[in-house]
């Protein structure tokens, strides 16, 4: 008999050697990010192969850079159209072609335009522009209040979240939590 051929396990420059011959296939802004994504897909598997005591073989390299390859032209078209068929049934996938049903597709994602005018509650017509929070928001409450919580011990403020939301307090956690209450209630006597 002859003595069987060993196979050697792929090693970092072969992971190179068969991503450089994939990263022509995406879109050039792409390029790096891409091959960075695939060194991490080859990685995952080879964990993957190396727990369940098997060697992955250079084919096993092609055959992950194809699947990457076919994922970035999914996430590519999904992000730009809106629509993902890559987990539509063939049939379905014809049905749309066929009648060009794209937009109709539940999967779609609906772009909102920012001048559509919208009810604002009091029968009037209002720009959906205007309804999006401004920078330059009066936060000054929410200042107010964490500097109030700030200025108490931070085992007083635990506490008083447990209780607000329900807990029930040990007896050294009340007894605690109730002496430094009528300590804070003194202090706001003191400063109204």
């Amino acid at each position: 008999m002859y003595p069987r051929r060993l196979r050697r396990q792929p090693n970092v420059a072969d992971g190179y050697k068969v991503a450089r011959d994939f990263t022509h296939r995406v879109k050039p802004e792409d390029r790096e990010d891409f091959l960075h994504d695939l060194f991490l897909a080859f990685a995952r598997v080879r964990a993957g192969y190396d727990a369940k005591g098997k060697e992955l073989s250079k084919g096993g390299l092609v055959r992950i850079a194809q699947y990457e390859v076919a994922d970035y032209w999914h996430r590519w078209f999904k992000r730009f159209n809106g629509t993902d068929c890559a987990h539509c049934s063939r049939e379905q996938k014809a049905w749309c072609k066929r009648d060009n049903l794209y937009s109709e597709c539940p999967k779609a994602v609906k772009m909102e335009s920012l001048d559509r005018l919208v009810d604002d509650g009091n029968g009037d017509s209002t720009s959906l522009h205007e309804f999006i929070a401004d920078e330059s928001g009066d936060f000054e409450p929410r200042l107010e209040a964490k500097l109030t919580l700030n200025s108490y011990p931070r085992r007083f403020v635990q506490l008083a979240l447990k209780r607000y939301a329900g807990y029930r307090l040990t007896d050294s956690e009340a007894h605690y939590y109730y002496r430094e209450l009528k300590k804070a209630q003194k202090r706001l006597l003191e400063v109204s």
